[in-house]
């Protein structure tokens, strides 16, 4: 369990939460709730309602849809943040690789949050354009790879 200190200390230096306020910062950790899960442990499933945002305290996870893995996220990266913002189901699972200690910031603290200062909306927007622009890297190098395997056909 991590004192309120250390909380704010952590929250501080992840990503969506840059450039704001350490007063806002307070009472934004103070909102959140800590969650531990053990290695090999199912947080989010894919297809579910989202209605909170994970930021990864200690440990790693995997974001997989069935056996194809998507990405491994570590200390201090976040997921579940579209279905916060979108109220879809779950686009991928996140599973434990081994034992995990996360944040969790539900929905409405989030809106709260945001309404308070646009800067979080700002990084959260920063966050979803970089894993988008990686996913259209990724495309991009299949569609050449795929172009070169792919055998000239002429009738």
């Amino acid at each position: 369990m991590l004192s309120s200190v250390d909380r704010l200390l952590f929250v501080r230096k992840v990503n969506i939460f840059n450039e704001l306020r350490d007063d806002f910062l307070v009472r934004l950790a103070s909102v959140m709730q800590e969650l531990s899960f053990p290695a090999g442990h199912p947080i989010v499933k894919y297809g579910e309602e989202g209605r909170s945002l994970y930021i990864i305290v200690s440990g790693r996870v995997r974001v997989h849809l069935g056996d194809r893995e998507l990405a491994e996220l570590v200390q201090g990266q976040c997921f579940g943040e579209m279905s916060v913002f979108d109220a879809e189901p779950r686009s991928a699972s996140v599973t434990t690789l081994e034992s995990c200690e996360c944040l969790t910031l539900t929905q409405q603290h989030l809106y709260e949050a945001i309404e308070e200062t646009s800067g979080l909306a700002i990084n959260v927007i920063r966050l979803l354009s970089r894993r988008i622009r990686g996913i259209n890297q990724e495309v991009d190098t299949l569609k050449d790879e795929m172009s070169l395997i792919k055998p000239n056909l002429h009738f």
